[in-house]
């Protein structure tokens, strides 16, 4: 591996682990932990604590284990790789996408906001769910392209925090015009850009001994 890849995988890393880390306040289940406080509205309906529970226990999972399963050391571990696979793939079908579908209806930032996660979210379960299929038909470098377009999205968990940080740091909270707005599809559709670069011009063989089985 190349310096500057290093580097970026340290740097991805680090965020993934502090987004992780930061969900561990939540497992004392009160209802006006943290984030909550300013949902107490959509937690009264009963609907919205266990989808925000789902989702972010959930992307903190599959964001390890994403992250862990595009590195060559696991490639060639095939036990290890397919089954952090089937971590991320249940995770992202069955509990960060759903909770992120119920929280979706919850948003009162306009309609702009909830169309980006309305469709950042359907091309995370469209792409994850595309390339477990995929693997399943054994078409290796098309099922990894696909993963990295999901990982580029599930990535955005940590992009949209940082710039929600930021904002507020540079004193602009996001409740000015357009600025959430802004924020929510920054998240995610360059990430996208950026996976179908990857996908265009890295030439790297992959490995070919991975199954469906």
């Amino acid at each position: 591996m190349n310096v500057p890849r290093l580097i970026l995988r340290c740097f991805a890393f680090f965020w993934v682990f502090i987004l992780s880390i930061s969900t561990l306040q939540y497992f004392n289940f009160k209802s006006d932990e943290g984030f909550l406080q300013l949902k107490q509205f959509a937690v009264k309906t009963g609907w919205y604590l266990p989808a925000f529970y789902c989702h972010i226990w959930g992307s903190s999972l599959i964001l390890l284990a994403g992250f862990f399963n595009f590195a060559p050391w696991v490639y060639r571990n095939r036990k290890l790789h397919k089954l952090l696979g089937k971590v991320y793939v249940f995770g992202v079908l069955f509990f960060a996408s759903p909770g992120a579908y119920v929280m979706t209806l919850f948003i009162h930032r306009g309609t702009g906001v909830f169309v980006s996660f309305l469709l950042q979210n359907t091309l995370w379960v469209t792409f994850t769910l595309s390339a477990w299929l995929l693997i399943r038909k054994r078409d290796v470098d098309t099922h990894v392209k696909m993963m990295r377009r999901s990982y580029a999205l599930a990535f955005a968990a940590i992009n949209l925090r940082f710039y929600i940080w930021l904002c507020h740091v540079l004193g602009h909270g996001v409740d000015f015009e357009y600025n959430y707005l802004i924020i929510a599809f920054l998240s995610w559709v360059p990430n996208l850009v950026i996976a179908e670069l990857i996908n265009r011009y890295d030439k790297k063989p992959v490995v070919s001994f991975i199954s469906p089985s």
